[in-house]
């Protein structure tokens, strides 16, 4: 079973995300972070297998967390949650900088869940 850290500052998505992901009794939601500087520590902390990580909170972004997850680990399977309005640019640059892919909001079960099982 994969283990997920999701990190969302909105408690509403997160919940919507964890429900989707839990669904099929293959992932394991370990935790959750409303922004990317606690992220980082829980990261660290509890070493999961894939962060769904939002692309915009407060105190730090999404992308920022990005930079400084793939600066700890290389390895690290990253995939940044956006909405739709705000991919072209941002989903560029996510994918350099080490995402492994995007889901984007609102959520389609089918569509997270095929993501999760590519990265």
């Amino acid at each position: 079973m994969k283990r997920i850290l999701i990190v969302d500052d909105s408690i509403s998505v997160s919940r919507q995300l964890e429900k989707i992901i839990t669904s099929t009794g293959e992932f394991e939601v370990i935790d959750r972070a409303k922004n990317g500087a606690e992220a980082i520590m829980k990261y660290q902390a509890e070493h999961p297998d894939i962060v769904c990580m939002d692309m915009n909170m407060p105190t730090m972004d999404g992308l920022t967390a990005l930079r400084s997850l793939i600066a700890l680990d290389r390895n690290a399977k990253i995939v940044m949650v956006t909405s739709l309005g705000g991919v072209s640019d941002k989903f560029t640059e996510a994918m350099k900088l080490g995402a492994r892919n995007v889901i984007c909001k609102p959520f389609e079960a089918d569509d997270v869940l095929r993501i999760l099982h590519e990265v």
